[in-house]
């Protein structure tokens, strides 16, 4: 027995046909670069999200870069995030020249803390990178307040979020900008990298346009240094065809994480993340649960029985080697240092059949 974190072949089996059918269509036009699938892809996204403006771009953590560079975001400025996320989201930060300043996250969602926010805004705070992770909403009115207090940018890192929403709004909608990944294994992903940044004002809309496309805005006429990023053709028409189906698939994860969370709520070693959030639609990119002893152990016995899970994350961001120039130490982000010790990713995907998850949770009620 193999079970993937998600099933990506199956995927594509049920939707084969308009997936060929969209490929050979882009291929036989050949407008491989900014081609009329992107544009079609943006203005449909667009309206998915409820914002007035998406760019396609060449990665979620492009997407991140280039938020930061059009909203005149560089050396000097500070930007908070949270220690408990992939790399992409301080790193971008790191690349147009600011600093990541960390802020501890909440037990139960392990999105980043509002209530400690304001400790760590400085007067060379300029935005905060709040990320919905796993698919979870970050508590967005909070961090809104605080944003408008401050005077201080909101980019929401939406990598693991698409389709995702806290109190009838789409997430990436919130803030100034929206960061999407299309990573493969994402709710909505492409067959390689890809990415997009929404948002409801003109002229950011205007500067990412320009920033993915080597600054220029005419061909050969540059108004600012920029980047190659731009989504390809092929990607966007792929997308096209999954847009259709992303909220039925939502809705198929949905129930598999509400069986896990039924089973799971019966063994005193896990514990389940934002189980009680109100107001919240969870997109499920991934499920995780906490494991709170014999974390590893698990993992072994599911490896050993075909079933695919993982550490998202390992080692926190302020403790990794890259950032040591930070003076961060261990101790400082409890919580998150907590949670690298016990969160488990499991399988979730549309077809995953409810017996397996039986499985799963039995293997790991034998840590008890």
């Amino acid at each position: 027995m193999k079970i993937p974190l998600i099933d990506l072949k199956q995927q594509y089996s049920g939707i084969k046909e308009q997936i060929d059918s969209a490929i050979y269509h882009t291929i036989n036009n050949a407008s491989f670069i900014l081609g009329e699938e992107v544009k079609q892809l943006e203005g449909e996204i667009a309206k998915y999200i409820g914002v007035k403006y998406a760019v396609g771009v060449g990665s979620g953590t492009d997407a991140l870069v280039l938020a930061l560079t059009a909203l005149g975001i560089g050396q000097e400025d500070e930007v908070i995030t949270t220690p408990f996320t992939f790399i992409a989201t301080s790193e971008a930060i790191v690349r147009v020249g600011a600093k990541p300043v960390f802020c501890d996250i909440e037990y139960g969602t392990l999105n980043i803390d509002p209530s400690l926010l304001e400790k760590a805004i400085t007067s060379r705070t300029k935005a905060i990178i709040p990320v919905h992770l796993y698919g979870l909403p970050c508590n967005m009115d909070e961090i809104l307040n605080i944003a408008q207090k401050y005077n201080l940018k909101i980019i929401e890192d939406c990598a693991q979020s698409f389709g995702a929403e806290y109190k009838n709004k789409k997430v990436g909608s919130l803030g100034k900008c929206g960061c999407f990944s299309f990573f493969p294994a994402k709710n909505l992903g492409c067959f390689g990298d890809g990415g997009m940044v929404v948002t409801n004002d003109e002229n950011t809309a205007q500067q990412l346009r320009m920033l993915r496309n080597h600054g220029s805005e005419t061909k050969y006429y540059y108004s600012l240094h920029g980047f190659n990023s731009r989504l390809d053709t092929l990607q966007a028409a792929i997308l096209r065809v999954k847009l259709r189906y992303i909220d039925k698939w939502i809705e198929e994860k949905t129930k598999k994480a509400a069986f896990y969370n039924k089973l799971f709520s019966q063994l005193s070693n896990a514990a389940i993340i934002g189980f009680d959030q109100k107001e919240i639609r969870h997109s499920f990119n991934y499920y995780t649960v906490r494991i709170r002893k014999n974390r590893d152990a698990v993992q072994r016995q599911l490896k050993e029985r075909g079933i695919a899970s993982a550490i998202y994350y390992p080692l926190c961001l302020h403790l990794q080697e890259v950032y040591k120039n930070l003076g961060y130490k261990k101790g400082d982000f409890p919580i998150a240092e907590q949670a690298q010790e016990e969160v488990l990713s499991l399988p979730i995907y549309p077809e995953l059949p409810l017996e397996i998850i039986e499985q799963i949770v039995s293997l790991v009620k034998e840590y008890e």
